[in-house]
């Protein structure tokens, strides 16, 4: 499992150009990207495509040559294989079968950003998130209450929908940082609230070019506790006159808290023994 560069050619390894040297054949996500990074480095190489729409077909192909006593890399387009490109199924093939899966680490676009980020660990990297803004909220409702940083990959064309639903979701007070091309001649690292990322992006065409790479700062305590009191808050009222699913959807849109355990409490509130009324009478007597 080859890493090569994610913009920057120079940013190949010497133990990647030898490996890249030794096997007998080269699996490339794109065989014509691959034929030029090696072309570049004067290696001559078998290539064979893999990619994610033949990955197990030629996850085998890999496999029968290994049996064979051949060598074999993995290169995606950029950066290191199986890392938001495919990979893992081949990684997951290869052990099976009995052979060994070695990693020659180098670039990646998530830990480059990470490193002039200036956001504290731990991390978590959730990659592509979906292309449709209701599936990405829905996608993004499972860690708005993570404490630490998430890194998001995200294609230019969708980068302003992408940075409006963070706000949306996550909440706008929160610090997004942008790396765009980086290692490129136009690298650029950008931190800003979530809620004026999108006027930092619009204020030049220039700054949604490229692939992003978004890193948002993790939910804080004392944020996620008064969510999830204003949760509860509005969960008791709309209980009153709402069946409990519709009153932990409804709480869950109004203050942001999680739905599915709004909707745990609203089933023990509901399980919680009413206590009796007085009748208006017996209030009266002294």
């Amino acid at each position: 499992m080859v890493a090569t560069p994610i913009g920057n050619l120079a940013d190949v390894t010497l133990r990647a150009l030898e490996t890249l040297r030794a096997v007998d054949t080269v699996f490339a996500e794109d065989t014509r990207h691959a034929a030029g990074l090696l072309a570049h480095h004067g290696i001559r190489a078998r290539l064979a495509a893999l990619h994610e729409h033949n990955e197990r077909e030629a996850a085998r192909a890999m496999c029968r040559l290994l049996a064979a006593g051949k060598d074999v890399a993995l290169l995606s387009d950029a950066g290191t294989p199986a890392i938001s490109d495919p990979g893992a199924i081949a990684v997951a093939a290869v052990r099976a079968a009995g052979f060994a899966a070695v990693p020659i680490p180098g670039p990646n676009a998530a830990v480059a950003a990470l490193s002039v980020a200036g956001l504290p660990g731990p991390y978590a990297f959730i990659g592509f998130l979906p292309a449709k803004s209701a599936a990405r909220r829905a996608a993004l409702e499972a860690w708005r209450a993570f404490a630490h940083t998430l890194v998001f990959y995200e294609a230019p064309h969708r980068i302003l929908d992408c940075v409006d639903d963070l706000a949306a979701v996550l909440g706008g007070e929160r610090t997004v940082v942008l790396a765009r091309e980086l290692t490129k001649l136009f690298e650029t690292v950008h931190a800003c609230p979530l809620a004026v990322a999108r006027t930092w992006l619009e204020a030049d065409p220039d700054r949604q070019r490229g692939e992003f790479v978004v890193l948002v700062s993790g939910a804080t305590t004392d944020a996620a506790a008064a969510r999830a009191a204003d949760g509860e808050r509005v969960l008791r009222l709309l209980l009153e006159e709402l069946p409990v699913k519709s009153a932990a959807r409804l709480a869950a849109g109004i203050t942001g808290a999680r739905k599915n355990e709004l909707y745990g409490r609203a089933l023990e509130l509901k399980a919680q023994p009413r206590k009796p009324q007085r009748s208006a009478a017996a209030k009266l007597r002294p």
